[in-house]
């Protein structure tokens, strides 16, 4: 339980992050530049892994009802986070739509936290 914790908090901090970088940054120029390409899988890569490392936690924190969630909302917390990873680079989604996407990740997060 105490290491969901841990992981949804460091992931609380990743999504404050991406949140910032969205807001502040410019679209890339070309969003089929390689070099760009190879710069955001390799600054996304540790975010994708701490993902799937919170998933798979979150899943056995729920079969052993430790947190009071749906494994549906763990999966659909997972896919918009990575969501919210791609267009926190490449800023080709709408502002109301990325923070739809922030509102429904923290609703979730706090959720686990409360428990």
């Amino acid at each position: 339980m105490n290491n969901v914790h841990q992981l949804t908090k460091r992931l609380k901090k990743i999504l404050n992050e991406l949140c910032v970088r969205y807001h502040n940054s410019d679209p890339p120029e070309n969003k089929r530049d390689p070099q760009y390409f190879s710069y955001v899988k390799e600054v996304t890569a540790p975010i994708f892994s701490l993902l799937d490392e919170w998933e798979q936690a979150c899943l056995l924190a729920i079969e052993n009802r430790s947190i009071n969630v749906f494994p549906a909302q763990i999966q659909s917390t997972k896919e918009n986070m990575e969501l919210i990873i791609m267009h926190s680079y490449y800023i080709d989604i709408r502002k109301k739509r990325y923070m739809s996407y922030i509102q429904s990740i923290e609703f979730v997060f706090n959720q686990i936290m409360d428990h």
